[in-house]
């Protein structure tokens, strides 16, 4: 939503008298809102392919198809394609993946090469069980693994940058001894 009111605010400082904003769905389907307030009030727009006058002047409306092409079709061609993100999950103390997880990196393998990708990042994570230092080396040792396996698969032309933050970014957050599955992960994000 703050990149769509950054366009709202650009955009109203280039308005002309029709000048108008359309709200697109995030590429997961979901749909925020922008609010848009003038002189005339205030006019809120929270339904995907609704516009609305930058002035305020009019209740918001429904936006086809082929106008937002037409209108918006250079400025949506131009966005960068957003980054994706995967989650691989490891068995306690070591960098061997989860059954589930082994599963899942033909489909991140595959989405780097439809995406012609050209830099991903490995983050390696850990339960709270052993030392902080125990941890940071493990978590990386985990990055390092998966990072080995993508390359050994075809990957290995693509910028692959590895790091470890050990049980210092907890996705479950636990005190210190706990072993939480979900907490020994690798993050990969591919670019």
């Amino acid at each position: 939503m703050t990149a769509a009111v950054a366009m709202a605010v650009w955009l109203a400082a280039c308005a002309g008298p029709s000048s108008y904003i359309v709200l697109l769905p995030n590429p997961d389907g979901t749909v925020g809102s922008v609010i848009v307030k003038s002189q005339h009030g205030e006019q809120i727009v929270s339904k995907a392919d609704q516009g609305v006058l930058l002035d305020g002047s009019k209740a918001p409306f429904d936006v086809p198809k082929a106008q937002i092409a037409q209108d918006f079709g250079a400025a949506i061609a131009a966005r960068p394609i957003l980054p994706e993100h995967y989650m691989l999950f490891f068995e306690l103390g070591n960098s061997s993946l989860t059954a589930a997880s082994k599963k899942e990196l033909p489909v991140i393998l595959e989405r780097v090469r439809a995406r012609k990708s050209a830099d991903i990042s490995v983050i390696g994570h850990t339960d709270t069980l052993d030392t902080p230092s125990s941890n940071y080396l493990l978590g990386l040792k985990r990055a390092q693994a998966i990072a080995d396996q993508l390359r050994q698969l075809g990957l290995d032309h693509i910028n692959i940058s590895v790091e470890s933050q050990g049980l210092t970014n907890l996705l479950v957050p636990t005190p210190m001894g706990v072993a939480e599955p979900r907490n020994r992960r690798v993050e990969i994000t591919i670019r």
